[in-house]
C-alpha cells in the first residue's frame, strides 16, 4: 500500500503536517487530493446504491400496508354479504400482508438508517474535500514564498557587510592613490612651468638691461 493510500486513514491535520514536511509538499496535496475524490466517487457510488435498496423496502413496505388495508376492507365487505369463505380468505391473505409488512417495514428502517449514515458520511468526505483544495491555495502560495526566499538566500550567501566594506576600503585606498599621482602631476608640472617662466623673465629682463646701457652711453658722450 502507498504512502498516499495509507493517508486516507489519517485525519486531516495529521495529513496537514505530513505535507508540509514533505520535501514537494505541491505535490503530495495534489496526490492526496485525486486519493480523496477517488474515495468520493466510491462513496457516492455506495450512497446511490444504500439509497435504492432503501426506497425498495420503502415501495415493498408501502405496499404491503396497501394490501393489508384492501384486505381488510374486503373481509368487511364479504362478512357484510354473509360471504364466510370469502371473508376468512380476506383475513388470512390480510395476514400474510401483515407479516411481510412488518418485515419490510424493519428492513426499510435499518436500510435507511445504513443510508443516512452513509449520507454523513458522504457529506464529511465533501467537507474534507473541499477544505483540502483551500488548503491546497494556501500551501501554493508559502511554497512558492519558501522558494523565492530561497533563491534570495542563495544568491546572498557570497555577499556580507564585511566584503562590502572590504571593496569600499579598496575602492577608497584607490582613489586616494589616483589623487595623490594627480596631486604630484600637478606639482611637477607647476615647477616645471615656473623654471621656463623664471627663465623668460631672465631674458626679458637681460634686454632691458641692455637698451638701458646703450641709452646710458649715448648720454655719457654728450657730457
Amino acid at each position: 500500500m502507498s504512502v498516499f493510500k495509507r493517508l486516507r486513514d489519517l485525519t486531516l491535520s495529521n495529513v496537514y503536517a505530513m505535507i508540509e514536511k514533505a520535501e514537494d509538499p505541491i505535490k503530495l496535496t495534489d496526490q492526496y487530493i485525486r486519493d480523496m475524490q477517488e474515495d468520493l466517487e466510491d462513496a457516492e457510488r455506495a450512497v446511490a446504491s444504500q439509497i435504492a435498496i432503501e426506497k425498495r423496502f420503502k415501495q415493498l413496505y408501502e405496499e404491503q400496508e396497501a394490501l393489508v388495508k384492501k384486505r381488510e376492507e374486503q373481509a368487511h365487505t364479504a362478512a357484510s354479504m354473509q360471504n364466510i369463505e370469502l371473508a376468512r380468505r380476506a383475513l388470512e391473505e390480510k395476514k400474510a400482508a401483515e407479516q411481510k409488512r412488518d418485515e419490510y417495514k424493519v428492513s426499510y428502517e435499518q436500510n435507511k438508517a445504513s443510508a443516512d449514515n452513509l449520507r454523513a458520511k458522504l457529506s464529511e468526505m465533501r467537507d474534507q474535500l473541499t477544505e483540502m483544495k483551500n488548503k491546497r491555495e494556501t500551501l501554493v502560495a508559502r511554497y512558492k514564498a519558501a522558494k523565492a526566499q530561497s533563491e534570495i538566500n542563495k544568491s546572498m550567501a557570497g555577499f556580507s557587510s564585511d566584503t562590502a566594506m572590504a571593496g569600499m576600503k579598496r575602492m577608497e585606498e584607490k582613489m586616494l592613490q589616483a589623487e595623490a599621482m594627480a596631486e604630484a602631476s600637478n606639482e611637477v608640472n607647476s615647477k616645471a612651468k615656473s623654471l621656463d617662466d623664471e627663465f623668460e623673465k631672465l631674458g626679458k629682463n637681460k634686454a632691458v638691461e641692455d637698451e638701458l646701457a646703450e641709452l646710458m652711453k649715448k648720454y655719457e658722450n654728450k657730457e
